[in-house]
């Protein structure tokens, strides 16, 4: 493949200019402009949306807004194929040595490890380092750790089939990115994103049960296993929101300083609920609202320690998370694991976890996701039966926030009759390339998506199978 005169240009110059860039003033957003930009044109991607693209779906999002310490940071650049990520990169200035800081490699891969992209690019266009970010990334980890290709700016003429066969827009459309990436496949034993959050609050949980059941001996077993569980999801909410921008960053973090953390935490709790008036926050009576306040956990007795340690191990450089790009149909799977275990109290109150016993005899739960903020609400308001369930998870965000939850979350989704609710739950299914299996002639919306799917076929939307039958037992004949 012949070199594009462009890049010969941009290696000639950077070199003719070589100790002029690697001065302090010549700083990030010039050298992505003047060199990053057009080196990536190169390579076939839009990085100015010259076509005009609506914002789900440029080539290119710039920044990508999350927190970093006490400033916002982003990664510079996200590269996408029809709205999904494909890689990040981040841009440095010259001055900063690529090959051998650690702080650029461990930002880089903490970004992508939590968006669970496989790899993702590292420049300031005098080197370019690519990383697996499968890798769970360690504060301590030096700046090779992970680190599968390292070029500098005198080989990219040399190198650039290689570059281009792997990082240019074609590349990526025709697979080759994805067949490097399995070429590069990670050792056994690698901690991905999922696994390692689900470690980190299942971590939480024996900390919290053994403290809270020790602290609060008049507790009831229920009491425990609903104190525990609602501390942990209002931290996790809170500190999404401060990576997402909706919460001032640092205010959890700020408790870590201070006396009776569990105290001051609950003033966050409580102008949280003053905020978003929802059930995860709901502590006093209100005029008009049917469903129960929480006047338990305001009174918990936790001791400090315990909540430091939680708030320490969310924050960077301790934290390998960044919230603010984990994905949601990721966070639904960690929770659906988490949920298969409850606490048990022994008859001296000291707190033990455990699987829950249909877990242990089956291998499996039945949960169920409820449009109501708790459990009144979910019979009161919603009608909704109770029955059948071996847990069920109040989102409290209406049928519409629950569908988008219920169905990111699955494996897969099988639909039996079913109304407009269920075409939504159908189209979420189908836009996330959820396998989906149908039983025809059960009535309803069920009835309708064979004739739905074969529109989206004709428009060119084919990355879906559904599986269609007439026998819920399988022995009737199926067509895919």
């Amino acid at each position: 493949m012949t070199v594009p005169a462009k890049i010969l240009e941009l290696v000639e110059r950077f070199d003719r200019n070589l100790d002029a860039y690697k001065k302090g003033r010549y700083n990030e957003t010039q050298i992505r402009r003047e060199f990053i930009d057009p080196f990536f044109e190169e390579l076939g991607w839009d990085i100015a949306n010259k076509q005009g693209y609506a914002e789900a779906y440029k080539d290119v999002v710039h920044e990508e807004t999350i927190k970093v310490g006490q400033a916002t940071k982003a990664p510079d650049y996200g590269f996408r194929i029809g709205g999904v990520r494909k890689f990040f990169l981040e841009a440095k200035k010259p001055s900063v040595n690529i090959k051998e800081d650690t702080h650029p490699a461990y930002q880089l891969r903490r970004y992508a490890w939590s968006a669970k992209l496989p790899l993702s690019i590292l420049t300031d266009f005098e080197e370019l380092a690519v990383y697996d970010c499968r890798t769970k990334p360690v504060k301590t980890d030096k700046p090779s750790h992970s680190r599968i290709l390292y070029i500098t700016y005198t080989e990219y003429a040399e190198r650039w089939d290689e570059i281009t066969n792997i990082f240019s827009r074609e590349a990526i459309l025709k697979g080759s990115f994805d067949k490097y990436v399995e070429s590069k496949k990670v050792k056994r034993g690698t901690a991905e994103v999922d696994s390692a959050f689900l470690q980190e609050i299942e971590r939480w949980r024996d900390l919290l049960a053994r403290n809270i059941a020790l602290r609060n001996p008049d507790l009831s077993q229920r009491e425990l296993n609903f104190s525990v569980q609602r501390t942990i999801d209002r931290i996790i909410f809170l500190r999404i929101c401060e990576d997402r921008g909706i919460e001032p960053y640092g205010k959890l973090m700020e408790l870590k300083n201070g006396n009776d953390v569990y105290k001051q935490l609950f003033q966050l709790f409580h102008k949280a609920d003053d905020k978003y008036n929802s059930g995860l926050f709901h502590f006093k009576e209100e005029k008009g609202r049917k469903d129960t306040h929480d006047s338990l956990t305001p009174d918990l007795a936790i001791d400090d320690k315990i909540v430091k340690d939680i708030i320490n191990n969310l924050y960077y450089p301790d934290s390998p998370y960044e919230f603010s790009v984990l994905p949601a149909d990721i966070l639904g799977q960690v929770y659906e694991q988490f949920l298969g275990k409850v606490i048990r109290l022994t008859s001296a109150h000291r707190a033990i976890v455990e699987d829950k016993p249909e877990v242990k005899k089956a291998g499996g739960i039945s949960i169920g996701f409820s449009p109501a903020s708790t459990r009144i609400d979910h019979i009161n308001r919603y009608k909704l039966p109770t029955e059948d369930m071996d847990l069920t998870v109040y989102t409290g965000f209406g049928y519409a926030g629950r569908n988008l939850i219920l169905t990111r979350s699955a494996d897969a989704v099988i639909i039996i009759c079913g109304r407009i609710g269920t075409l939504n739950e159908f189209t979420v299914a189908f836009e996330n390339k959820k396998p989906i299996g149908v039983l025809q002639h059960s009535g309803g919306m069920a009835d309708e998506l064979e004739d739905i799917t074969r529109i989206a076929e004709a428009v060119g939307m084919t990355h879906i199978k559904v599986s269609a039958t007439d026998d819920p037992k399988g022995k009737g004949p199926a067509k895919i």
